[in-house]
C-alpha cells in the first residue's frame, strides 16, 4: 500500500513541481562549489522542518544527475521537487531521491521522443498558458515585481523564460504519453479477467455516491436596472472616445471584475478558442486596435471592451464589467416563491423534477429536472468524499427524495439567489460488484492496460535513447531500466 501511495505522489509531482517551479533557490554553495551542510533557502511563506531536510546531503549544487537524449537533469532539479512537495503539505518522508529522479527522467524521455516524432507544440499556446500563470501569481502576490522577487528571479522576463522551458517539456511529454495510450482499449473479456484475477478480499471498495438535483430561484432583474447599467457604460465609452479619458482608469474605478479591475481591466492573449464567453471573444476579434465596443451582455454581466493590441491570432484587451442592481423587493419575491415551491413539493402537489423544469432559473439543470452533473466525470454521480465542501455539507444528512431547507447562495455578481436540494439516488459504500460496478471496473482495467503499455514503451525507448545516469545513483532500484543493466 505504501508503494501505491508513493506512486500517486510522484504522479502528482508532475503538476506540483512544474507549475510552481523555481519558487526557491534550494541550496547555498561555498567557494568549492559544494553545498554547505543543512542549509536551505526557503521563501518566507514556506516552513520546512529539520526532519524534512534529511534527504538533502552534501553534493555539488549544479551537479548533473542524468542526461536523457538532449535533456539534462541537475541535482538541484531534484531538490526543487522535494521542496515543492513539502511546500504543498505533502509528506516527503518516504520519497527517495531515486524515485524523484526516475520521475524526472520519465518526463524528459517523453519530451525527447515527442520531438523525434515531430509532435508540435505552438509557442503561442505555451505563452498563453504562461500569461495565465503569471496573472494568477500577480493575483496572489500583488504585482509582477513581487512575483519575480518571490521566485528569486531578476525580472519577470527571466521567470517567463524558465516557465516557457518547463511548460514546453510538460506539454511535449503529455502529448507523447497521450499518443502511447490513445489506441489502448479493453474488451469485455479483459475486464472480466481483470476483476476475477483480484483475490476477493483485495477487490476495491467503492465509496458512497449521491445523485443530486436542485432548484434555483434568482431575483428578477428589472428592465430599469439593466438600462441604468447600459447608460453608465455608454457614458464611460463616450468619455474615452470623445474626451480622451483613460479606459484603464475607468476599469480600476468602476469595473466589478475582481480578476482584472486592479490591472485596468487587462486580459492578455485572448484566443478565439479560449475560455472567455462567446460574446466577449466576438467583440474582441471584431474590433481594430484602439477601438471600443458598444455595451454588450454575457452571462457574467454587461461590458464595454477596448482592444489594446492585436498579436496574430491573439488579442490583448481591457474591459469594464458592471452588474445591474437587484432591489430588496425582488429578493423578497424570489424568497417567497421558493418557500411556496418547497411547501408544494413536500405536500405532493408537484414533483421536485417538475418544479425544476417549470420554475428553476438555472438553465444548465432546468431541462433535466434539476439534476446536477459531476464536472469531473460528466455523469450524475458524486463521490461524497470528493464533492464541493459546501454542497457536501448541504446534502450530507438528506435522505433519498427528502427536500432540503432553503439555502441562500451567491451568483457571480455576488447577488443573493435561493435554492432547494434533494437526493435523487444514494449508493452506499460497498465492495465492488462485477455487474453493478461494471463501468468503474472497466475504467480500472483500462488504466492497468495503459500502464502496461507505458511500461513497455518506456523500456523499449530507453534502449534506443542516450541515457547517462550519474554514478551516485547507480544503486537505485528504478522501476524502468535506466541503468541499462
Amino acid at each position: 500500500m505504501k508503494s501505491t501511495q508513493i506512486s500517486k505522489l510522484l504522479f502528482l509531482l508532475l503538476v506540483f513541481t512544474q507549475t510552481g517551479v523555481f519558487s526557491q533557490e534550494v541550496v547555498t554553495v561555498d567557494s568549492t562549489g559544494v553545498v554547505k551542510n543543512n542549509e536551505l533557502l526557503t521563501n518566507e511563506n514556506t516552513t520546512v522542518s529539520k526532519d524534512t531536510l534529511k534527504p538533502f546531503k552534501r553534493y555539488k549544487a549544479e551537479g548533473i544527475s542524468a542526461v536523457i537524449g538532449e535533456y539534462v537533469i541537475l541535482d538541484s532539479d531534484i531538490d526543487k521537487s522535494y521542496l515543492e512537495l513539502a511546500s504543498q503539505g505533502i509528506s516527503i518522508e518516504d520519497i527517495t531521491r531515486c524515485q524523484l529522479l526516475g520521475k524526472l527522467m520519465e518526463d524528459k524521455l517523453y519530451a525527447h521522443h515527442a520531438k523525434l516524432d515531430s509532435i508540435m507544440v505552438p509557442d503561442a499556446e505555451i505563452n498563453g498558458q504562461i500569461e495565465q500563470q503569471i496573472q494568477y501569481m500577480v493575483g496572489e502576490l500583488g504585482n509582477e515585481e513581487k512575483v519575480a522577487k518571490y521566485y528569486r528571479k531578476n525580472s519577470i522576463a527571466e521567470l517567463k523564460k524558465d516557465l516557457f522551458e518547463v511548460n514546453k517539456v510538460l506539454k511535449l511529454a503529455s502529448e507523447m504519453q497521450r499518443r502511447v495510450v490513445e489506441s489502448v482499449e479493453v474488451t469485455p473479456e479483459e475486464v472480466r479477467e481483470f476483476f476475477f484475477s483480484i483475490p476477493e478480499n483485495d477487490r476495491p471498495v467503492f465509496g458512497a455516491e449521491l445523485e443530486v438535483a436542485q432548484i434555483v430561484i434568482e431575483p428578477e432583474i428589472t428592465e430599469e436596472a439593466k438600462q441604468k447599467v447600459l447608460d453608465q457604460l455608454n457614458e464611460m465609452r463616450i468619455d474615452v472616445v470623445e474626451n480622451g479619458s483613460s479606459f484603464s482608469t475607468k476599469a480600476v474605478l468602476y469595473s466589478k471584475d475582481p480578476g482584472s479591475a486592479s490591472k485596468g481591466g487587462l486580459y492578455k492573449g485572448i484566443k478565439r478558442n479560449g475560455p472567455m464567453a462567446k460574446e466577449f471573444k466576438d467583440n474582441a476579434f471584431s474590433l481594430l486596435e484602439g477601438e471600443i465596443s458598444e455595451p454588450f451582455e454575457t452571462e457574467f454581466g454587461y461590458h464595454i471592451l477596448y482592444v489594446e493590441k492585436i498579436r496574430g491570432q491573439e488579442v490583448d484587451v481591457r474591459h469594464v464589467l458592471l452588474f445591474p442592481d437587484v432591489s430588496q423587493g425582488t429578493i423578497d419575491i424570489a424568497r417567497s416563491k421558493i418557500d411556496s415551491l418547497r411547501t408544494k413539493i413536500i405536500a405532493g402537489d408537484i414533483t421536485f423534477a417538475e418544479a425544476a423544469r417549470k420554475y428553476s432559473t438555472e438553465k444548465e439543470t432546468r431541462n433535466n429536472g434539476g439534476q446536477l452533473v459531476n464536472p469531473v466525470s460528466f455523469d450524475t454521480k458524486f463521490d461524497l468524499t470528493k464533492m464541493d465542501p459546501t454542497l457536501s455539507a448541504q446534502v450530507y444528512n438528506l435522505k433519498k427524495d427528502e427536500v432540503s431547507t432553503v439555502y441562500t447562495d451567491r451568483d457571480r455578481a455576488g447577488r443573493s439567489m435561493f435554492k432547494l436540494l434533494t437526493i435523487t439516488n444514494r449508493i452506499d459504500e460497498h465492495p465492488s460488484d462485477y455487474v453493478k460496478d461494471y463501468e468503474k471496473i472497466k475504467d480500472l482495467a483500462l488504466k492497468e492496460k495503459q500502464l502496461r503499455a507505458i511500461e513497455t514503451w518506456q523500456n523499449t525507448k530507453i534502449k534506443d535513447t542516450y541515457v547517462n545516469v550519474n554514478e551516485d545513483y547507480s544503486d537505485c532500484s528504478f522501476s524502468s531500466n535506466w541503468l541499462k543493466k
